[in-house]
């Protein structure tokens, strides 16, 4: 499998796995707890797309560093 399939298998697991992630921390789950079920699942569906944003700029840079490095050593 090339490296950018592979790649691709993984963002779309983690895409779509991302539904049944629990990503609350203590306090917010208290918090959550004592709202009820709608707000609690929106709190985690908002912590979720709030850590989107990080792991796509490092993606990001980690992708342009990969081809920036596969260009120099094809140059090689």
């Amino acid at each position: 499998m090339t490296r950018k399939r592979w790649i691709l298998v993984l963002v779309i697991t983690l895409l779509g796995c991302s539904e049944s992630l629990i990503a609350q921390c203590s306090i917010c789950t208290k918090t959550a707890s004592q709202l009820g079920d709608g707000p609690a699942a929106s709190l985690n569906s908002a912590i979720i797309y709030l850590a989107f944003a990080p792991f796509a700029i490092v993606g990001f840079i980690g992708y342009k560093w990969w081809k920036r490095e596969k260009a120099f050593n094809q140059d090689v």
